[in-house]
């Protein structure tokens, strides 16, 4: 009976292990995630933190696991950037706000990209509240398709935005190098 006991167990926390790969911050990122019928699978995940204020825990879904930043933000190749709030209340401002720092830190020409900015900033039209559930999801072909708590609320095309979006976390100039470092898997 203790061995049946211990065997139930055993199974038991193994299948808890792969239902939620990862515990960031309090909250859990699954192991995997579906991008058109590509299953990508969780390369890293880490915190976007502000001063000392945890934002969002942040995952990078790819289809086989990198710690070449420039590789994968140069990759024309489904993939998928979650970000989970943490924090009570993020404006619409300041995520956009947010954003915008983030492509001109990124580097590139901005100025080139500014409708497709504009576009992808457009979304943001409410405040993001803690357990809300951003997906920043890339399908070659269509683009960047943003969806907040499960909700599709807008696409913005080409490998050219793609590569300025995920630069916001993955470029040599990252919003939060410790989060880098985590979606990478470091």
């Amino acid at each position: 009976m203790k061995r049946l006991s211990f065997v139930i167990l055993l199974i038991l926390l193994c299948a808890v292990s792969e239902a939620s790969a990862a515990d960031i911050g309090g909250v859990n990122l699954p192991d995997s995630l579906m991008a058109g019928t590509d299953k990508l699978t969780l390369n890293g995940a880490g915190l976007r933190k502000k001063f000392v204020v945890k934002v969002y825990a942040g995952g990078l879904y790819l289809l086989q696991k990198s710690n070449d930043a420039a590789k994968i933000i140069a990759a024309d190749e489904p993939m998928t950037i979650r970000l989970h709030f943490i924090y009570d209340s993020v404006s619409a401002d300041k995520l956009i706000s947010a954003w915008n720092d983030g492509f001109a830190n990124a580097g590139g020409n901005t100025a080139a990209l500014k409708s497709k900015i504009d576009r992808f900033n457009a979304f943001f039209k409410q405040e993001a509240k803690k357990g809300d559930i951003y997906d920043l999801m890339y399908i070659p072909g269509q683009g960047v398709s943003v969806s907040m708590n499960a909700k599709a609320v807008g696409t913005v095309d080409g490998l050219d935005f793609k590569k300025a979006l995920f630069g916001i976390w993955l470029s040599e100039k990252p919003a939060d190098k410790d989060l880098k470092n985590g979606m990478l898997g470091k």
